[in-house]
């Protein structure tokens, strides 16, 4: 079990991990190519880590796939993403089902086209008894979102009497989150040198770690994540606490 600031428990390493993974379209450009060809690199490096998560004791594997933000970005790449996302979803179903992964999508999905979310919904339902790594996948996904939309669903309870305004406190919100069955991220990872987390699981990463580094996604290995969970086994998470 991860560290728990309600248990008290302490672990070696985390068990669950949230990835930004960024840093593709760099990846492409330093070999120039388009990024879209960063991008198709990527996903292929998200099977690798899912299967490395086992073994490091990872639960749990959310990552941020595409942003409220990413629409953006030029209609030629938006359009290429969705496309990889479509793809990506029908060809990995079977093995990602055969693994005993349990798949979930987080995020909007109000701007995304209808194969998609067929798509999205048929892999969740083939997945949900599923008991081994629970991967969750952040599509069209912003933390101010989630926790806009979070909110509108409590103030409707409570205006239509199922919630007393006094009864909401810190523990209310995040069971109106898209994240609700999941525990908190207890390492967050960015890849590609940026030092930001880009809105990226802001209420449920408020006692996570973090690690920042310069390798690009399409370069990320399950060695690295491997370090990078070592690392975070040695750390002192005391969540404002302070030790006799």
């Amino acid at each position: 079990m991860p560290s728990d600031p309600q248990s008290g428990t302490e672990s070696s390493g985390p068990r669950h991990v949230a990835i930004i993974m960024d840093g593709n379209g760099r990846w492409a450009q330093a070999r120039g190519r388009p990024r879209l060809f960063g991008h198709h690199a990527g996903a292929k490096r998200v099977r690798e880590v899912v299967e490395a998560c086992p073994s490091l004791g990872i639960k749990y594997l959310t990552i941020f796939a595409f942003s409220t933000e990413n629409w953006k970005r030029t209609q030629v790449e938006v359009a290429g993403l969705m496309s990889l996302f479509r793809r990506y979803i029908a060809k990995e179903t079977r093995a990602l089902h055969a693994r005993g992964v349990r798949v979930r999508f987080i995020g909007d999905r109000v701007r995304l086209d209808a194969k998609l979310i067929a798509l999205m919904d048929t892999l969740e339902e083939q997945t949900r008894e599923n008991e081994g790594v629970h991967l969750t996948i952040a599509l069209n996904y912003g933390g101010r979102d989630e926790v806009a939309r979070a909110t509108r669903r409590l103030a409707r309870d409570v205006a239509e009497g199922r919630l007393k305004p006094e009864e909401v406190d810190e523990e209310t919100l995040p069971r109106y989150l898209d994240t609700r069955v999941l525990p908190d991220p207890d390492l967050v990872i960015r890849t590609s040198g940026e030092a930001r987390i880009s809105n990226f699981l802001l209420w449920q990463s408020a006692y996570s770690e973090y690690e920042f580094i310069d390798t690009l996604w399409p370069d990320f290995t399950a060695e690295e994540l491997a370090r990078l969970c070592q690392s975070y086994g040695s750390r002192d998470r005391r969540f404002g606490a302070v030790k006799a």
